[in-house]
Formats: C-alpha cells, sequence, structure tokens
C-alpha cells in the first residue's frame, strides 16, 4: 500500500515549528514584558535592590564545566576519527574552560571584589 501525502499534511508540517516559534516568542516578551513593570514598580516604592553577581564564582563555574565537556569529547572524537576536524567539537569548549579559569586565578590574584 504506496500512499503519497497529500499537500494538508505539507501545510501542516510546514506550519508547526512556526507556530512553536511564535508561541515562544510570545512567552520570553510577556515575561520581559511583566519582568520590567515589576521592577518599575520596586523603584517606585523604593524596596529596588540591585542583584548582585558573582563574576569570579561564575567564571570557576562555568570553566570547570567546559574543560570536563570540552576533554571529555576532546577523547572521544581523538579517539573514534584520530585527528580530523571534528576534534574542534572537544577542543573549542576546552580552551574556552582553560580561559574563565585563568581569569579566575588571575582575578583572584589581583585582589579585585
Amino acid at each position: 500500500m504506496n500512499q503519497t501525502p497529500n499537500d494538508a499534511v505539507h501545510i501542516l508540517l510546514a506550519i508547526v515549528p512556526i507556530v512553536g516559534i511564535v508561541m515562544g516568542s510570545v512567552v520570553a516578551f510577556l515575561y520581559l514584558l511583566w519582568h520590567h513593570k515589576r521592577t518599575m514598580l520596586l523603584i517606585q516604592l523604593g524596596q529596588y535592590q540591585k542583584p548582585t553577581f558573582d563574576l569570579l564564582s561564575f567564571s570557576l563555574l562555568t570553566g570547570l564545566l567546559l574543560v570536563s565537556i570540552g576533554l571529555a569529547l576532546s577523547i572521544v572524537f581523538w579517539v573514534i576519527e584520530s585527528v580530523s576536524y571534528s576534534l574542534l567539537g572537544g577542543l573549542i569548549p576546552l580552551s574556552l574552560g582553560i580561559g574563565l579559569i585563568a581569569f579566575y586565578y588571575i582575578r583572584r590574584g589581583d585582589g579585585a571584589p
């Protein structure tokens, strides 16, 4: 039984990802709008506190995660295909992680907050 899909199937397959992207965009927009309105209200009421961000902890955590992911990917790609362009899939996160960990140690030694 050999059936060919009709035009309605092609239209539905084309519409589904478009609807998903539009709905995701609407949700993201509404979140940003409500967050902005909440922040403005807190400022008007005098209760707004600027959020703090610990760059050193973030760079250390991100660097360690990227090094571990990059090292695992590099070993797997090296074992599977030896030295080829696919090895960059592991070397890129590995080098980013090493850079972030180096930033952590340099910044920590500066005495900067």
